[in-house]
C-alpha cells in the first residue's frame, strides 16, 4: 500500500495519463489526473480553460489542485506537462510523494502527439514541441526521484512501472 503519492511527470505526449490509468488498474491503486481535475472544476476542457483564462491562471489552478491532493489518501497522480516547471509545485510534490519522470524520446513524442489537445503547443507545431522538450527535460530530470524510460513501447512501460511500484511500495 502506498504511504506517499506517486506523481507522474513528463512532456505532453510522454504517456503520463495513459500509463497512470493502466498501472492504477493493474495494481488497484487510486488514480487521478490534475488536468482532468482542473477541467472538471471549470466545466469544460483544458483547451477551453486556456482560451478563456490563459496559461497563468491554469498554472495557478495546478498549484491549487496539488495543494488539495495533499489531503487525499496516497494515489497515482498524473500531472500536466508544465506542472513541474513551477518551483512551488516541485516542492509540494517532493514533500508529499515520489516523483516519477516518464522519459519518452522526443522523436517518439513528435511521431504521435496530437497537438489539437495541447493548448501550449498547438500554435507552434512540432517545432514548438521540440523547443519545449529541450527547455523542460533538464527540469524534469532534476525533479525526478525515478526516471522511467518510455522508449520500448507502452506495454513495457506499464510493466516497468507496475514492477517498480510493487518492489518499492508493495502495491
Amino acid at each position: 500500500m502506498l504511504d506517499r503519492h506517486i506523481f507522474i511527470i513528463g512532456m505532453p505526449g510522454s504517456g503520463k495519463s495513459s500509463l497512470g490509468k493502466r498501472v492504477a488498474k493493474e495494481t488497484g491503486l487510486p488514480f487521478t489526473d490534475t488536468d482532468d481535475l482542473i477541467a472538471r472544476a471549470f466545466g469544460g476542457t483544458v483547451s477551453d480553460f486556456f482560451a478563456k483564462y490563459g496559461e497563468p491562471a491554469f498554472r495557478k489552478a495546478e498549484t491549487r489542485v496539488l495543494c488539495r491532493l495533499t489531503y487525499a489518501d496516497p494515489m497515482i497522480i498524473s500531472t500536466g506537462g508544465g506542472t513541474v516547471i513551477n518551483p512551488v509545485n516541485r516542492k509540494i510534490m517532493r514533500s508529499w510523494g515520489t516523483i516519477i519522470l516518464i522519459d519518452r524520446p522526443l522523436e517518439d513524442i513528435l511521431g504521435d502527439i496530437k497537438l489539437d489537445r495541447r493548448p501550449t503547443l498547438r500554435d507552434g507545431g512540432l517545432e514548438e514541441v521540440a523547443r519545449v522538450y529541450r527547455e523542460r527535460i533538464p527540469v524534469y530530470r532534476a525533479a525526478a526521484d525515478v526516471v522511467l524510460p518510455n522508449d520500448r513501447g507502452y506495454h513495457m512501460a506499464v510493466y516497468t512501472l507496475v514492477r517498480l511500484l510493487k518492489e518499492r511500495y508493495n502495491a
